[in-house]
């Protein structure tokens, strides 16, 4: 019943070939973690970020700066 929260790893993907986003929704405000690939925009969904400390967990675990992360809508 009550499920401890896992610890962060890092991101298996490629930075040459995959940039990390956070697309968020403009009507509902739902935002969700993806890795954007380069050449085609395709998105492959990583998490649902439902606190700020679910967005800063995926910033650590892409190596990156909450401020340098993209925003899509």
């Amino acid at each position: 019943m009550w499920f401890r929260r896992k610890q962060s790893r890092p991101l298996a993907y490629d930075p040459a070939r995959q940039q990390p986003v956070i697309r968020a929704s403009i009507c509902t405000g739902e935002q969700t973690a993806c890795l954007r690939d380069r050449k085609t925009g395709r998105l492959e969904e990583v998490m649902l970020l439902r606190t700020t400390e679910d967005r800063r967990a995926f910033c650590r675990a892409c190596g990156m700066d909450e401020d340098k992360v993209e925003i899509i809508y």
